[in-house]
């Protein structure tokens, strides 16, 4: 269970990962040491899954959020293998999920152009045979973009 000093660690990593420990410590009325204690048991939980640092996708030449809704006729554990595998290997794809409802994914894609998404295309449908609607639909404004989880205290 993760109580208020927790929660605060976690808030303050999620907006700046560079801080040391000594700044983590100082911001949660911790010494140095039980608030390694802290991160370290985050870390063995699981909780905290690694640390990163974001990048700009427009100065990275990374322009075009594509989000294709997949259906496929097929759902064996083998082809199901076979397709997560495959998808996950496709360095454009930054997030994919199984989902309910009228498609049975969705992925996230990231390129440079139309072009690129126009290959990464080619490369999907090809991945894996099954795929039996493949829909895109491209973002024109990203008005809300983060990484931190809303945590309450």
């Amino acid at each position: 269970m993760l109580d208020k000093t927790d929660r605060k660690l976690l808030a303050l990593l999620q907006q700046d990962c560079s801080l040391s420990l000594q700044e983590l410590a100082d911001a949660v009325n911790l010494t140095t040491t039980p608030c390694w204690k802290r991160l370290k048991r985050l870390e063995d939980e699981g909780i905290i899954t690694g640390r990163v640092a974001l990048l700009d996708a427009e100065k990275l030449g990374l322009c075009l959020t594509a989000f294709v809704l997949i259906k496929t006729q097929r759902h064996s554990s083998e082809w199901y293998n076979q397709f997560v595998h495959a998808v996950s290997e496709i360095p454009e794809v930054l997030g994919f999920w199984r989902m309910t409802g009228e498609f049975d994914y969705l992925v996230r894609v990231q390129v440079a152009d139309m072009k690129s998404y126009d290959d990464f295309y080619k490369r999907l449908v090809n991945a894996v045979p099954g795929l039996s609607d493949v829909t895109s639909s491209f973002a024109m404004e990203q008005i809300k973009h983060t990484t931190a989880f809303p945590l309450k205290s």
